[in-house]
């Protein structure tokens, strides 16, 4: 007799999805400030255009690292985990390394369209670049309303998925 399997795990819902991505740009703000003090310490404070770009390179590894370790060890960030989600293949199983490089990359679409567009027309404002970019987030946002899994389309182009464990007994979920 063969043992039943388990439902699959439903998709978090898109504002539990958005409110964890506010929670994440708190805990990211954290891990940047001390990456920023790490490398004006490193290059000693200098603003000379080549260390401006440099720390721009280096904020971008830094966040990576941390998106790609915890994406690929645990299967959350401390936000998801705090919200009770999990980030799994299609296929169920832990993301391996490759897959969340390559969702970390497809996550910059929400940003880099808008801001392509911003260099594109000469848009330079503060509140023109804001206005832009949020219109640019939404528009990204939405493309889960197109998925029938409810998917932003950088899971779906990586592949991954987001999963609720909220109703899971907190053990079984970190075991899974």
């Amino acid at each position: 007799m063969s043992e039943p399997t388990a439902p699959p795990l439903p998709c978090p819902s898109i504002r539990r999805r958005l409110v964890a991505m506010v929670y994440e740009s708190f805990l990211l703000a954290a891990v940047e400030m001390l990456a920023v003090a790490l490398w004006l310490a490193l290059t000693r404070n200098h603003h000379e255009p080549v260390y401006q770009y440099g720390l721009k390179v280096f904020l971008f590894l830094v966040t990576g690292a941390y998106f790609v370790h915890a994406w690929s060890g645990s299967g959350h960030t401390l936000a998801m985990k705090t919200w009770r989600m999990r980030l799994l293949t299609d296929g169920g199983a832990r993301v391996p390394l490759r897959t969340a490089v390559l969702r970390y990359l497809l996550a910059w679409g929400w940003f880099l369209p808008a801001l392509a567009v911003c260099a594109l027309f000469g848009v330079t404002g503060k509140a023109q670049v804001g206005i832009v970019v949020g219109v640019g987030i939404v528009a990204w946002g939405a493309t889960a309303l197109l998925d029938p899994q409810r998917r932003f389309l950088h899971d779906r182009l990586a592949g991954t998925r987001l999963v609720s464990l909220v109703g899971r007994p907190a053990v079984q979920a970190v075991a899974s």
